[in-house]
C-alpha cells in the first residue's frame, strides 16, 4: 500500500513538472513557482513512504525471524526431552541419531538466522553499494544532458564488507551440501 502511495506521488510529482514547464513557457512565474513547491512536497512525500515501506519490510522479516526461531525452539525442546529418555535408557545408538537430527537442526537455524540478518540488511538503503548509487545517477544525468552537483565521488568498496560476504556465502553452501 506504502509503494502504491508513493508511485502515486510520484506520477503526481511528474505531472506537476510538466505543467510547471508549461506556466514557464507562458511566462506564468507565480503559478510556476507555486508548481515548484508541489513537485518538491510530492517528491519528500514519495521519499518518506518508501522509508516508512522500507521500516515494515524491515519490521515483518524480524517478525517472520522470531516466528522461525519459535519453532526452531520447539524442535529442540523435542531433541532435548528424546536424549532425557535416551540417557535414562543408555541406548547410545538412539542418542546417536537424536544428536544428528540436533545438530541439523542447529545448523538450518544458523543458515535461517543468516539470511534474515541478511534480508533485513538489505532492507535499509545504507547497504546499498555507495558507487552503483553514484554511476546511476551520472548515467540519468547523462542522458538527460545535466550536470551534477559536487560531492558525486567514486567511494571504495570496503574489502571488510566482500569478504565477509564471500565467507558467509561459502558456509552457506557448505551447509547445503552437508544436509
Amino acid at each position: 500500500m506504502l509503494k502504491r502511495q508513493a508511485k502515486k506521488c510520484e506520477k503526481d510529482e511528474k505531472n506537476e513538472l510538466a505543467s510547471m514547464k508549461k506556466d514557464i513557457a507562458k511566462g506564468n512565474t507565480e503559478q510556476a513557482r507555486l508548481r515548484a513547491e508541489n513537485v518538491i512536497r510530492k517528491k519528500n512525500e514519495g521519499l518518506n513512504l518508501m522509508k516508512l515501506s522500507s521500516r515494515v519490510d524491515a519490521v515483518a522479516s524480524r517478525v517472520q525471524t522470531a516466528v522461525t526461531m519459535r519453532q526452531v525452539t520447539g524442535a529442540m525442546t523435542s531433541v532435548v526431552r528424546g536424549l532425557e529418555r535416551n540417557m535414562k535408557n543408555m541406548n547410545l545408538e538412539q542418542m546417536s541419531l537424536v544428536m544428528d537430527t540436533f545438530e541439523t537442526q542447529f545448523e538450518n537455524l544458523d543458515v535461517q538466522t543468516g539470511y534474515m540478518e541478511g534480508a533485513i540488511g538489505g532492507v535499509t538503503a545504507q547497504s546499498m553499494p555507495q558507487n552503483e548509487v553514484d554511476l546511476l545517477m551520472r548515467q540519468v544525468a547523462d542522458e538527460s544532458g545535466l550536470e551534477l552537483k559536487d560531492g558525486m565521488q567514486e567511494l571504495p568498496v570496503r574489502q571488510e564488507e566482500v569478504g565477509e560476504e564471500a565467507l558467509l556465502n561459502e558456509r552457506l553452501h557448505r551447509l547445503r551440501n552437508a544436509v
